[in-house]
């Protein structure tokens, strides 16, 4: 081809044919069939390869200073970056990356004209998901770093509105978006935060990553019209991150916001033209995420509960609360959300009364969420929703400075995990049954020791009835350890596994202990019942002794606990052989 040649309209016609049949190729991806997943991108492919081939071919024949070189150079570029892309997402990761760094090549030094910015951006953002995907994950931040900063400096100093890749290869010009957060640059943009957000939370820079979490929702919600049940759910979940951070003002707000977008998409709900079949499944859906929203707010609630005595009672707490201005001014400012946020303060709490709030809404949500997750057909969450409940009677006790009333609010904890227990099997619930099980046993123990207080306080309250209480806890303490442990047994021999699991070491070590101790506070008036006891009592103790002794890393599991055992180990004999009244062994 002669340099100095004009390209024909039928060259650019040819382009522009082959590159629709890309877009539809690439539309209809979706609806590939599962023995043929990538049936349509592999298509596609065979067609930017031919593209590729005619510019590379075109260009190669002209000047830089050509009319027609500029735009030819964009259109390679495009079509590099969607041969990565499609790469990217067969995973064909070596491909991806020479296409991805061949476009980056051709474009990168005149990333900021209009006809290549996206184009840029597109490389850099694939470039940042192939890395990841490749495990390599500083030089993913570095790519997708790349990508913000081209963004911040494009919209710093130039108001032409970019192209797209199929604009370059149509004449028809788009028509401009509605507002300018439905501009191409922005969902771009938006993609890149999301992207920064996952790579910050797996290089364990959390704050960065909520930090670009919260500023792709926000994004979302005034660039885009999200998916509002997905981005409830994400915005609570956000918000269980939060909350750990000691950030209560900002984690209720970002569960106020959750709550504010699920209730305006129930309205949508309610106005929209669906049949019967799509409005049931999509008010299923809404009550699945509106248990889910709720489970949250009670965990907040619960947080709130449980950090707010340790900063009262615990002279080694250490406030782990962000400080970061960038962090705590993380706001949704299109929502208008105090309705949502005065349901619960967002200050630590300090006495019984300002526990009972939060406790009494925390219950309530609870409550909602157990009218979507029912132990008939969602037994898993059913039980944790149950456990949270225990968890928060457990924190109001601790905030009640009289004793009876502390004994009632651990005997709902215990009516609640034993009426769950009887319907759980154990053979399809296992760990919930272990948990479940373990929670139960140290309850009555919390309840026995709480009686202990109330009869040492005064002399008056000794009564018999008393006495036979505490007996009767001790005895149902002991009942639901062993009970655990049952559930420890090997399915096989029925007996305890030779080794115990890192997530059980400290469960099974502190129920010997327990038993151990439990079995010493029976008071019995029978010489052979008490010896009997004194007996199980040594028995257990010296369980966990041999443990630690045969499992060196188990030692500090219960360190303290260990020398109690030690202790007592050596001092029960002689205690044993006093009621025996011979040698025991």
């Amino acid at each position: 081809m002669d340099k100095n040649t004009v390209i024909s309209q039928d060259f650019f016609i040819d382009l522009r044919e082959k590159y629709d049949k890309v877009e539809t190729l690439l539309k209809e991806a979706n609806q590939d069939p599962q023995s043929e997943p990538f049936k349509s991108k592999y298509a596609a492919l065979e067609i930017l390869m031919e593209l590729k081939s005619k510019l590379v071919n075109v260009l190669d024949d002209l000047r830089s200073s050509d009319s027609s070189y500029d735009e030819l150079t964009a259109m390679l570029g495009g079509v590099w970056v969607s041969l990565g892309t499609i790469s990217v997402d067969t995973e064909e990761w070596s491909n991806g990356e020479e296409q991805l760094t061949n476009c980056l090549k051709l474009l990168e030094d005149n990333s900021m004209e209009p006809n290549k910015i996206l184009i840029v951006l597109s490389a850099f953002n694939q470039l940042g998901i192939l890395w990841s995907n490749r495990g390599d994950y500083e030089k993913s931040q570095n790519y997708l770093s790349s990508a913000e900063d081209l963004y911040r400096n494009y919209k710093n100093t130039c108001e032409d509105r970019p192209k797209e890749v199929g604009d370059l290869f149509s004449t028809v010009n788009k028509p401009p978006p509605q507002t300018k957060y439905d501009a191409p640059l922005e969902k771009l943009h938006t993609l890149t935060l999301y992207y920064l957000a996952q790579i910050h939370a797996t290089l364990g820079n959390v704050v960065k990553s909520a930090i670009y979490c919260h500023n792709t929702l926000r994004r979302q919600l005034e660039c885009e019209k999200p998916d509002m049940i997905d981005w409830a759910l994400n915005a609570a979940t956000l918000a269980q991150f939060i909350m750990e951070k000691n950030a209560f003002q900002l984690a209720r707000h970002h569960l106020a916001a959750a709550s504010c977008v699920l209730e305006q998409y129930e309205i949508t709900l309610g106005t929209n033209d669906l049949d019967e079949e799509q409005r049931g499944y999509l008010l299923e859906q809404y009550n699945h995420r509106s248990a889910d929203v709720a489970r949250c707010w009670a965990k907040y609630g619960i947080v709130l509960l449980s950090i707010s005595f340790d900063r009262l009672t615990s002279d080694d707490y250490v406030d782990t609360s962000v400080t970061e201005p960038e962090f705590l001014e993380l706001q949704f400012s299109t929502l208008e959300l105090s309705t949502y946020e005065s349901q619960i303060t967002a200050k630590y709490v300090l006495v019984f009364d300002d526990a009972k709030k939060v406790f009494h809404n925390s219950l309530s949500w609870l409550n909602k969420a157990q009218e979507f997750y029912t132990l008939e057909n969602h037994a898993s969450d059913y039980v944790s929703i149950i456990q949270d409940m225990s968890e928060l009677y457990k924190h109001l006790a601790l905030f009640d400075d009289d004793n009876a009333r502390k004994c009632k609010l651990h005997k709902k904890r215990i009516d609640m995990l034993e009426a769950v227990i009887k319907e759980l099997n154990p053979k399809y619930y296992l760990n919930a049954c272990r948990n479940l099980r373990y929670e139960l046993a140290a309850t009555y123990v919390t309840m026995f020791e709480l009686k202990q207080e109330i009869l040492q306080e005064n002399s008056e309250n000794q009564t018999p009835h008393a006495i036979k209480k505490i007996h009767h806890l001790i005895s149902k303490a002991i009942e639901a350890y062993n009970g655990f442990l049952d559930v420890l047994n090997d399915l096989k021999t029925k007996k305890p596994p030779a080794e115990f699991g890192s997530d059980l070491v400290r469960p099974a070590l502190l129920s010997y202990f327990y038993l151990g101790h439990l079995h010493s506070k029976l008071v019995i008036y029978n010489r052979e019942r008490q010896l009997e006891h004194r007996k199980k009592s040594y028995e257990y103790y010296k369980m966990v002794v041999d443990y630690c002794d045969a499992h060196e890393e188990a030692k500090q599991c219960v360190e303290i606990e260990l020398a109690t055992c030690r202790e007592m180990v050596e001092l029960l004999p002689a205690l044993i052989n006093k009621l025996v009244g011979r040698g025991f062994s």
